[in-house]
């Protein structure tokens, strides 16, 4: 079993967001985000925050294309929005998990997204749910400094959903499994979202 952890980003000040991956020990940044830019916050766009890592000696790899929450075939859509569960079998993510494993046997990995609250984010609901799926422990790095690991945020999952009370009718793993589809179909990407962002802008 390997230790992966992630972070998001967005907010913080560039020197907590390094004070952060230090207080972990975080060698390498995992960036799982379709598109590597920040217009609030330009220091966590791609060549800054490369930059930035490389003076405090933490590698960069872009896993987007294969990680990103932002699929570009029309089939992992339904109803206008990414489709979690057909994106987590594509070969292209396959190989992006392969990779994160394949790294974190050499680096201590955090991947990163934009979203503060894990359970906002796809790399929680999307890639950390494959990686603990895969037998692996998944740590989530918060602003206060804490971790929060992927079954914590499974128990936090169910309860705001309403759904860690026993159901004869509904196995713990059949909740859950019903409390990661309502949470993607309310915070995966939306084509309709982006479409009320445009005509807003």
């Amino acid at each position: 079993m390997l230790e992966i952890f992630s972070i998001g980003h967005s907010d913080l000040e560039i020197g907590r967001f390094i004070e952060l991956l230090r207080l972990w020990e975080i060698s390498a940044i995992a960036d799982v985000r379709s598109s590597p830019f920040s217009r609030r916050s330009p220091w966590f766009s791609q060549d800054e925050l490369r930059a930035e890592l490389a003076l405090n000696s933490i590698k960069y790899v872009f896993l987007g294309r294969e990680l990103g929450g932002r699929p570009a075939s029309d089939d992992l859509f339904e109803a206008g929005t990414a489709n979690y569960e057909r994106m987590s079998k594509t070969l292209g993510f396959l190989s992006g998990i392969d990779r994160v494993v394949g790294g974190a046997r050499e680096y201590k990995i955090a991947l990163m997204c934009s979203e503060r609250d894990p359970l906002h984010c796809h790399r929680c609901l999307l890639v950390g749910r494959a990686l603990k799926d895969c037998g692996h422990k998944i740590c989530h790095i918060l602003h206060d400094g804490r971790i929060e690991t992927q079954s914590d945020a499974e128990d936090r999952m169910l309860k705001e959903d309403k759904l860690d009370v026993q159901d004869l009718l509904a196995s713990e793993e059949d909740r859950l499994e019903e409390a990661y589809r309502r949470r993607n179909q309310r915070y995966a990407y939306s084509r309709a979202g982006m479409e009320v962002k445009k005509w807003r802008s």
